[in-house]
């Protein structure tokens, strides 16, 4: 599921995929590029405050994509048997100094 579907649109034409078919296959691709030391959530992480997730922990994480040649901030939510996409987007965190 979704959590924000205009928010993932925009950030979408940013990174130049299709949102009515592409983020399950992006998802997974990055799910598969994640180890437990790109986590870049809080410990413990953070619950939610949107309506439909409220009180659900958040995973945020940060992800080399090959994909997109970048690197990409990726946060969901858990319950049951639900993944909820919150956000998925160029990771637009501190650069590195060399």
């Amino acid at each position: 599921m979704i959590l924000e579907q205009e928010t993932l649109a925009q950030d979408a034409l940013e990174l130049e995929y299709v949102i009515e078919t592409e983020p399950l296959a992006i998802l997974q691709e990055l799910l598969e590029e994640t180890n437990p030391q790109q986590y870049a959530g809080t410990r413990p992480p953070q619950r939610s405050y949107e309506h439909e997730i409220e009180g659900l922990e958040l995973f945020a994480f940060v992800v080399e994509s090959f994909r997109f040649h970048c690197r990409i901030y990726y946060k969901f939510a858990l319950a049951q048997a639900m993944l909820w996409l919150v956000s998925l987007h160029q990771d637009k965190g501190k650069k590195e100094e060399p």
